[in-house]
């Protein structure tokens, strides 16, 4: 529901007026150090056996229903491929500013894809842009080996930097993979058939960002790495690297750091699961602070269903005691909005 802000809250750092209209107040905007997100060994959903895949579905569902964010290990991800991205993401970012604006986001104006000039955005009202930039590419029929269209995307590329566009897909073939494995493990969290979301995964919204976050040196008060937001589609997979700065907000009202964890991913809810599950998923507020003394890159990865998918409640999450809360759109409805929204600068990822 939508809230006033007066004018005093306005100026106040410790309220934050999100895209939606929520209005949230913190206790402070320092961060602490707590257990509340929770690390799951994922290993099980290779495993042949419902069982196995069913008990690490039942720990994505508790995480996934108490705070929206969870680490995952032992998920078969070769770490190299990531590697290989942080490099092309330094190679990118290194880049004259005249040839980064070569490939502006603005040039494709209903679309999220391109490079996000460093403070463009101030998504929280702060003193100061939010300092980082990020280049974004979508998904792409023609590099999906489930995909037998030939369609390459949306997707915009920098015409000299050979080998960047082959390295950063080298990394999103797979994760594009291991996403929908995920998807299966998520309708079984939600007490569907595996199979539930399966029509809706061949076509999906896949869309990965590389961020470069460089040392911020303004007070947590007057500015962000990122401002606090929520994401768009289903889940968010965030490879990240050990400099630290994602932070979540507790149901509580306390920023939370999540800590780099060796070898891990970040995976966070995002607002279409949260709409689709009436609530009962929670879609948490993030955001980043590189105050770690050097420069910071992080890759996530944006997974959602099919745009022409019609976000209908997911029927274990509705009853006469508890009916859906959102008016029914399109995927595709909901992710151009947001998408206008975000490149309007109200709004971001981590």
């Amino acid at each position: 529901m939508s809230q006033v802000v007066t004018e005093t809250e306005a100026n106040n750092p410790l309220v934050i007026k999100l895209q939606n209209g929520q209005v949230l107040h913190v206790e402070s905007n320092e961060a602490t150090d707590a257990d509340e997100i929770p690390v799951i060994d994922v290993s099980g959903i290779y495993s042949d056996k419902l069982e196995d895949r069913q008990a690490v579905a039942d720990k994505i569902r508790e995480a996934a229903h108490r705070i929206g964010f969870f680490y995952v290990i032992n998920h078969g991800f070769d770490p190299r491929l990531a590697e290989g991205v942080f490099e092309q993401a330094k190679r990118f970012f290194a880049l004259p500013l005249d040839k980064k604006l070569e490939v502006d986001t603005n040039l494709v104006p209903k679309e999220y894809v391109g490079y996000h000039a460093i403070s463009s955005y101030n998504r929280n009202g702060r003193k100061h842009n939010d300092l980082s930039e990020a280049f974004n590419l979508a998904y792409s029929a023609e590099q999906d080996p489930e995909n037998p269209e030939n369609d390459a995307g949306t997707s915009i590329w920098p015409s000299d930097l050979p080998g960047f566009r082959e390295g950063l897909y080298a990394y999103h073939t797979p994760m594009l993979a291991f996403a929908r494995k995920m998807t299966r493990i998520f309708a079984l969290a939600l007490h569907l058939p595996e199979t539930y979301f399966d029509e809706w995964i061949k076509t999906p919204e896949a869309g990965m960002r590389i961020l470069h976050y460089p040392e911020q040196q303004a007070t947590v008060d007057d500015q962000n790495g990122i401002g606090a937001h929520t994401d768009f589609e289903c889940f968010t997979i965030v490879n990240q690297d050990m400099s630290g700065g994602l932070e979540v907000l507790s149901k509580s009202g306390r920023w939370i750091r999540a800590n780099p964890v060796p070898n891990s991913f970040v995976v966070n809810i995002a607002d279409c699961f949260m709409r689709q599950t009436n609530d009962y998923f929670v879609s948490t507020v993030h955001r980043v602070i590189n105050k770690s003394g050097h420069e910071r890159y992080s890759i996530p990865f944006f997974y959602g269903l099919d745009r022409r998918m019609t976000m209908e409640p997911i029927p274990s999450c509705i009853s006469e005691d508890n009916p859906s809360k959102y008016l029914v759109m399109t995927a595709g409805e909901y992710y151009l909005w947001r998408a206008k929204k975000a490149k309007q600068g109200d709004e971001g990822d981590e």
